[in-house]
């Protein structure tokens, strides 16, 4: 396998079309006549097919679909009908998000023949906007995984540094807008698989509080966990997507209005121009932020918060004395609803089939489960179903819902205080392929911080700020009470271009 290092993709490196780095950009060139839809697609399809061959972050590309949607953008430009706010914009989206009629694996083997017979939600309310679906991306299998090492297409490599994870369970997602394919993807995130492959990759990774986008669609993992978000290199670029799949969906009951957070107040946001963070109250969570993190982790947040409090924010120090506990809270939780949910796939009525029908239900159920599971996903589902049985629910299953309780009402209580909590996004830069793959306790401490959110329902952005000694990008995160997701794009858009000389100096 070859494991071919690619140029670090920064900010304002032109090796590549620049107009793929920008979702506003690129609308703003085919609204104008710059460029056509078409232009841009086989730019993008071109960019995927080289960062394929090193970086296997693709499931499926998806050149006729994508040229047949650019021909009938450009055509409705050419005869003056109004275009949508993303036409033109190539984007991708991660494998477990349904795409009609494309195979939908969720990178796992047992769904290997599944077509979905429409999109999901936010893929087709994209797709309205005007943007052009280029692909689908790799993943941990049903995005149960922080590496993108687990899955039946094989593994996702970091696209600047040769031998590290890019995270997971998006990493497909996180690679492809790091290596300049498109300037959008959209992934999942149950317990952090936006944020944490964001950091990894030195994008912007944003989680929506739980209910602002429809799941109708989503393969699910863990019910009351999972969401879906999105990566990108700016916030305005986040903002833009928001606007166009946000809203209630009847077909997924827990999408809700979120009164703050509708359409127009996610389209202000990306027009919004404020540079600085007057009058943001910044709460800095330092226990989290100090003990257990690598030293340039430590530093990210150290420097964030200097550079907060140097564009107008009061910064100041916030506690959450459950938090170290919730990160096994979550993980039994997720195992649980995990079991639930995939218990549909038998082989007998769902999901590829392994043996023969007069092998029993029994022998064909194991048979197709054992093989298309995969390893880590047999695991989780075996705790999940251990953690609900009986005998065994109070104290596995319902003493973790009694943390998670606790977690949601310290977040409750620290943002009474605090518009928005900082943190890290993980513990570490990018660890070495192969390192935790057979160590799953040290794999699931990678998400000790971004499953704060999730089991709070609250709204979190993960934004780069800067590499370490060895080149590998460091990230913090913030998160914001149910209602106020705005803040986090905000909060980012300054940072990314207004906290950057601040972070220099305080390097």
């Amino acid at each position: 396998t070859y494991w071919g290092r690619l140029a670090p993709m920064r900010d304002g490196d032109e090796s590549h079309d620049p107009d793929l780095r920008s979702a506003r950009r690129a609308a703003d060139a085919v609204a104008a006549g710059r460029r056509t839809a078409r232009e841009l697609t086989e730019s993008a399809l071109a960019r995927a097919r080289e960062v394929q061959e090193r970086t296997n972050a693709f499931v499926a590309l998806l050149p006729e679909s994508a040229r047949a949607d650019a021909d009938r953008i450009d055509a409705a430009r050419a005869r003056g009908a109004t275009l949508g706010p993303l036409a033109g914009v190539p984007v991708a989206v991660k494998a477990n998000l349904c795409v009609e009629g494309v195979p939908t694996t969720a990178a796992a083997e047992i769904l290997a023949e599944f077509r979905p017979p429409a999109d999901a939600t936010v893929v087709r309310r994209l797709r309205d906007a005007g943007a052009v679906l280029i692909g689908t991306t790799n993943m941990d299998a049903f995005g149960m995984g922080a590496s993108s090492e687990r899955s039946a297409h094989g593994p996702v490599r970091h696209p600047t540094h040769e031998g590290r994870v890019p995270g997971g369970s998006s990493g497909g997602s996180a690679v492809v807008v790091a290596c300049g394919v498109v300037p959008l993807a959209l992934g999942t995130d149950t317990g952090g698989s936006v944020r944490q492959p964001a950091a990894f990759c030195g994008v912007l990774g944003y989680k929506p509080a739980y209910g602002t986008l429809s799941r109708a669609g989503a393969i699910a993992y863990g019910s009351s966990l999972d969401q879906v978000g999105v990566f990108a290199h700016d916030a305005e670029d986040v903002a833009r997507a928001m606007a166009a799949m946000v809203g209630p969906d009847p077909a997924d009951a827990t999408c809700v209005p979120r009164g703050a957070d509708d359409l127009r107040t996610f389209a202000e946001a990306a027009a919004d121009r404020a540079g600085d963070l007057a009058g943001v109250r910044v709460g800095v969570l330092r226990d989290l932020a100090e003990q257990g993190n690598e030293p340039s982790v430590r530093d990210a947040v150290r420097r964030v918060a200097d550079a907060a409090g140097a564009l107008g924010a009061e910064v100041a120090d916030a506690r959450l004395p459950t938090a170290r506990v919730g990160v096994a809270a979550y993980h039994l939780i997720a195992a649980t609803e995990a079991a639930s949910n995939l218990a549909r796939y038998d082989g007998l009525i769902t999901g590829v089939r392994r043996g023969e029908e007069a092998d029993g239900q029994e022998a064909v159920a194991t048979a197709s489960r054992g093989a298309g599971f995969g390893p880590e996903v047999r695991r989780r589902v075996l705790m999940g179903t251990f953690a609900a049985s009986a005998g065994h629910r109070d104290a596995w299953f319902l003493a973790a819902a009694r943390v998670r309780r606790k977690v949601a009402d310290q977040l409750a209580r620290a943002f009474e205080a605090h518009d928005l909590l900082l943190l890290p996004t993980a513990p570490t830069v990018a660890f070495r392929a192969g390192a935790r793959t057979d160590d799953p306790l040290a794999m699931a401490l990678g998400d000790v911080h971004t499953c704060l959110a999730n089991l709070a329902g609250v709204g979190a952005v993960s934004v780069p700020v800067g590499r370490d000694a060895e080149g590998l990008p460091v990230a913090v995160q913030a998160l914001a009470p149910v209602g106020h997701d705005v803040r986090l794009l905000r909060f980012a858009r300054a940072l990314r271009e207004h906290g950057t000389s601040v972070l220099s100096s305080s390097g």
